[in-house]
């Protein structure tokens, strides 16, 4: 660890203290995460705090763990399923920090809202909210950014369907657009290969170009 990143570990672990559930170095960037109840409370003294001041919040996700690391024998599961990343920066002491945080709850997942630390959350907690159904508490305007009003479900979720739940069309009869069940078939999605059954033989017999 460069003695910049070591002077930020510092900073984080003598401001934070017992907030930082786990910190870890990954690509000369330092990830921490924190617990929800700690959430809100923690950014503000990550913005708030001269020598940490991260004055700048440049991107903010949402993330779905259920199915993270199955298969691939390291054992790297997340105990819970629905998290927030949030990536900041500071421009006074020139360096990073990625911020993650977890639901307490699958089925219906609430965090804090930053917005009131940083208004540049705004959309990018929408998006989380659209796209993996995250409430945000605080937010004055939670409501869909990428996906249509009338849109059923959350598409990032892991375990929403390939086809989706309902599809939209003009009815000419009604003179507007409707929303009906999805009407697409299963298929196969396996390529299937056909070929004629001389296919690959020798070609025999001679052949002559004039």
């Amino acid at each position: 660890m460069s003695a910049k990143l070591e002077k930020l570990k510092e900073a984080l672990e003598q401001h934070l203290g017992t907030t930082i559930k786990k910190l870890t170095l990954v690509l000369d960037e330092i990830s921490i995460e924190v617990a929800a109840a700690d959430y809100a409370a923690a950014m503000r003294t990550l913005r708030d705090t001269r020598t940490l001041g991260f004055d700048e919040l440049i991107d903010l996700c949402g993330v779905d763990y259920s199915a993270y690391g199955d298969g691939d024998g390291v054992g790297r599961r997340f105990t819970g399923r629905f998290a927030v990343v949030t990536h900041l920066l500071s421009l006074s002491n020139n360096w990073r920090l990625r911020v993650r945080v977890f639901a307490e709850h699958h089925d219906f997942p609430v965090l804090p809202s930053v917005t009131p630390i940083w208004n540049s959350a705004n959309w990018y907690e929408r998006e989380a909210f659209d796209l993996f159904g995250i409430i945000f508490e605080g937010h004055e305007d939670l409501r869909r950014i990428l996906t249509d009003y009338g849109f059923v479900g959350h598409p990032f979720r892991k375990d929403f369907p390939v086809s989706g739940h309902v599809e939209m069309r003009y009815d000419p009869d009604e003179g507007r657009v409707i929303y009906q069940p999805v009407s697409i078939a299963a298929r196969e999605n396996t390529p299937r290969i056909q070929r004629e059954e001389s296919y690959g033989a020798t070609i025999t017999g001679n052949s002559s170009h004039d």
